[in-house]
């Protein structure tokens, strides 16, 4: 019988206990004197945020399926049991067995953003598992780093053993018959890191160095240890079908962000947006078969008892056989009360139709995402759209009978001009004026355009990789400029708008193009008191600033200069099969706002060719 982790004393003190007692439909229990490897799958946020996550159930449901090997799931506490376990010295444990996560043979922390970054520091703390990776010994897990934040690891170097570059379905079983191996002959802690990083995909930070030029670029980045790689090559499933799928993912006690059944009905994107890391990183674009697609979606819904079901992908549209799987959907389960949710669809004459069907117009807004106001800009993001297309849905979707849409923008763009900024709130004018022209009696009340703005953060391996970024000031000023533009629309009753938080946007940008010298200035915003900064109501930019200041690391130097193109980046080392030539090529066709037609219509030649398969193959006998 597992014994609780907390008692009910403790559990009538914290709001909504339920994220730490585990016991959930479909969760797995094993016995741990049966197993040889005991890993602790860790999201670092919160249990309703972790639980949502498609790529932790993938995982969860595949390690599972090995006999030898029990995962459990572990993620952050809330501040309130953050506090009563300090207080209390109670180590953090995992929900399945509520055994603390120390005893574990792994610890994995999917790292999705930058702003989790502390908290896998709590997670660590907590788990009485030395922050420095260095001070561990075999008494600690081997901390391992996988999901998006991996492919630049260097700002959270230090704090880990290893870090998994790529998609967690290839080289898994062999990094796990590697540490069985090194344990059952008594090898040391080091000989598992060596034989780990002869293993492709894998990453040991402690086995390399970086030497710096006087300006604080980089000068040099290499193995310092015989069994690194000096490059590491990203790991990609290409034939997905072989691929494990959880048909009976974990069902949550209380309501979580995303309370549904997730179909993943392809990985990688065609469209080529310049400022889209995963449309980078996930390249090839890979689909899954339309006849497997409709068996999950059977059983996940029998096994879960969820309510609605939704499609991930990074471009719903751009799934070859979307028409026959959506109509699938609706026929089956529309009279079972079955919600579908169909999510990065483009606005066309296919996805309004269907849209109608599943959802209740009067209540249900549309999304574009035109990303910039002005057809310049567009060319310049290779978004692929004209204001003509924009108009063209909006107006279709009018005519459907819906009323309200929200759009997405993005400021801080490269060789955005005041111009450029204005032109967000006259395109939400036209929208509005779209609507309008609709005769009287035909129109479905008033008309109702959200407009929000986040601003735009480069990020490692895409063609604005060299960009440089602003001030805190100066994207409040960006802002300010687009809220003004608004009060001057003629229908600007019919406009909302919001702008997102500028100093996150600071913070994501040191982050997300950071060396490792970066880690100082983490661990002291932690010491300083700095947790789920990724909540608007808890985080805290005064504590950030005073971490800059006590470390000495200058935030201008990672944000407001433009990279040179033969600067060595901290994430150089990575090979995620899109050239730096081409990211290069797409940087300079951005500063002539020239378009790239996407994959489908022509290959430009990323790199990615190389895996032979998905789209690069697709038509191609």
């Amino acid at each position: 019988m597992r014994k609780p982790a907390l008692n009910d004393e403790i559990l009538l003190k914290i709001e909504k206990p339920a994220r730490y007692i585990g016991g959930e439909v479909n969760s797995v229990m094993k016995d741990k004197e049966q197993v040889d490897i005991r890993f602790a799958m860790c999201f670092p946020d919160v249990y309703e945020i972790g639980m949502s996550h498609l790529g932790i159930q993938i995982l969860y449901d595949m390690f599972n399926r090995r006999d030898d090997v029990w995962c459990e799931r572990v993620y952050s506490p809330w501040t309130d049991l953050d506090k009563v376990m300090r207080e209390e010295k109670i180590p953090l444990f995992a929900l399945e067995s509520q055994d603390p996560v120390r005893e574990f043979d792994f610890l994995g922390i999917t790292i999705q953003y930058e702003m989790c970054y502390t908290n896998i520091l709590q997670v660590l703390d907590l788990s009485g598992i030395p922050l420095d990776a260095e001070e561990r010994t075999w008494e600690d897990p081997i901390v391992i780093g996988g999901g998006p934040c991996t492919y630049n690891p260097e700002p959270l170097a230090e704090f880990f053993d290893l870090f998994y570059i790529g998609e967690g379905e290839t080289v898994y079983d062999r990094l796990f018959d590697v540490y069985k191996e090194v344990r059952a002959r008594g090898g040391s802690r080091q000989e598992f890191l060596e034989a780990a990083a002869e293993i492709e995909g894998i990453y040991v930070p402690s086995f390399y160095e970086t030497t710096y030029h006087e300006d604080g670029t980089i000068r040099s980045f290499d193995p310092v240890n015989p069994h690194a790689k000096p490059v590491v090559h990203k790991q990609v499933v290409m034939e997905m079908q072989d691929t494990t799928y959880p048909e009976k993912p974990v069902v949550p006690f209380i309501k979580v962000t995303q309370d549904r059944v997730v179909l993943e009905i392809m990985r990688g994107c065609i469209r080529g947006c310049r400022f889209c890391q995963a449309g980078m990183l996930y390249r090839p674009t890979r689909e899954r078969d339309v006849e497997v697609l409709k068996d999950y979606a059977y059983k996940m819904l029998k096994n879960t008892g969820h309510e609605e079901i939704s499609l991930s992908s990074l471009s719903s549209s751009d799934y070859s056989e979307l028409k026959e799987l959506v109509t699938f959907l609706i026929e089956e389960f529309k009279d079972k009360g079955i919600n579908i949710s169909l999510p990065s669809l483009r606005i066309d004459a296919f996805s309004l139709d269907v849209m109608g069907k599943v959802q209740d117009i009067r209540k249900s807004s549309l999304t574009f995402a035109p990303e910039a106001g002005s057809q310049r800009m567009r060319n310049v993001i290779n978004k692929g759209l004209t204001e003509e297309m924009i108009l063209d849905g909006a107006g279709q979707a009018f005519e459907g009978g819906w009323n309200k849409v929200k759009l997405y923008f993005m400021l801080g763009l490269p060789t955005e001009t005041e111009e450029d900024m204005r032109a967000i709130p006259e395109l939400a004018d036209k929208i509005a004026r779209r609507y309008y022209e609709i005769p009287k009696d035909q129109r479905n009340g008033k008309c109702q355009v959200t407009t929000s703005t986040s601003f735009f953060i480069p990020k490692p391996f895409t063609p604005f990789q060299w960009a440089k970024m602003y001030t805190n000031e100066e994207y409040i000023g960006k802002a300010a400029v687009v809220k003004r533009g608004f009060q001057d629309q003629l229908n600007r009753k019919s406009l909302k708008y919001h702008w997102h938080d500028a100093e996150v946007t600071v913070l994501e940008g040191v982050m997300a193009r950071g060396d490792r010298k970066v880690g100082r200035v983490i661990r002291e915003a932690y010491r300083l008191g700095c947790l789920y900064d990724s909540w608007s109501d808890l985080f805290d930019n005064d504590k950030w600033m005073q971490a800059f200041e006590n470390t000495g690391i200058d935030i201008g130097f990672y944000n407001l200069r433009e990279r040179s193109l033969d600067e060595v980046f901290p994430w150089d080392f990575i090979d995620i099969g899109v050239t730096k030539s081409f990211l290069k090529r797409e940087w300079e066709r951005a500063m002539k706002g020239e378009v790239t037609p996407n994959c489908r219509m022509q290959c430009s030649g990323c790199g990615v060719a190389k895996w032979k398969g998905g789209v690069c193959v697709e038509g191609k006998n």
